[in-house]
């Protein structure tokens, strides 16, 4: 079931711009403001880009919605961004939360940038007895983000939480919500049949596991848990980046905002 805020969501993104360049900016925005562009963000508009004086661009803070502004050269690698109007709403951040265990970097960043660009809210990695990776660069994992979110007019800008050990996680749990578990041992081949019972819940999480899989013990811990439902992605055994963006394509068919 649709909220008010999906529908919202939805209809904002009929009226995107995919065409005038889109720049995250920490800042205030409001109509007539202005915003100095950081020297890596004038540098790649005014040289990579060369646009010019006058040219169009679309701010937005991930708080006041995404603004259309003009940019006024103010030497080689620097600009002004003049504040014209506000081309699009703030919408309601976005409530499904993605846990996963960390991968090596290259494909921990596509798996960040396909689950910001699958609607995922906030980013929680979960350390596991198989987790490859025990130290997280948060930052980088934000500026993933950060870019998906440019490049894909999203305005909520997702939530990046510091890893936290699966038991604890657990037992921090708030019961209310469901937690899916992509379990590669789970009865049945097709998932859409179990998330169908999942439609009309307002908060969804989803967890993907390492390369390795799970150990026997967090998956027997997973599976006592009342709030956990475990699903199979399929016949064939997936990688952890793979398994993520399937996961949550099927979560967001089945009972999510498709």
């Amino acid at each position: 079931m649709k909220t008010q805020a999906d529908w919202a969501n939805a209809a904002v993104m009929e009226r995107y711009d995919f065409k005038t360049q889109r720049l995250y900016v920490n800042h205030a925005l409001k109509e007539g403001g202005t915003v100095e562009a950081d020297r890596s963000q004038a540098n790649y508009l005014l040289n990579v880009l060369r646009l010019k004086e006058g040219a169009n661009v679309l701010l937005f803070n991930g708080m006041d919605g995404e603004w259309l502004a003009k940019i006024q050269p103010s030497g080689r690698k620097a600009c002004i961004l003049k504040l014209v109007r506000r081309t699009r709403p703030q919408p309601a951040a976005y409530s499904l939360r993605y846990c996963f265990a960390p991968l090596k970097q290259a494909r921990l960043d596509y798996m960040i940038q396909k689950a910001v660009e699958m609607g995922a809210g906030i980013l929680q990695p979960v350390l596991t007895h198989h987790t490859q990776i025990s130290k997280l660069n948060t930052e980088r994992m934000r500026a993933n983000a950060l870019e998906a979110a440019e490049q894909c007019g999203i305005l909520s800008i997702p939530k990046c939480e510091e890893p936290m050990k699966l038991a604890l996680l657990l037992d921090h749990w708030d019961e209310g919500q469901t937690l899916i578990f992509a379990d590669e041992s789970a009865d049945g081949k097709n998932p859409l049949q179990t998330l169908a019972d999942l439609r009309g819940q307002s908060s969804l999480s989803i967890l993907i596991g390492p390369e390795g899989g799970f150990s026997e013990e967090e998956r027997a811990m997973l599976l006592k848990r009342p709030f956990v439902r475990a699903i199979s992605l399929g016949p064939r055994i997936l990688r952890a980046d793979t398994a993520a963006v399937a996961a949550l394509a099927a979560v967001q068919a089945s009972c999510g905002d498709w």
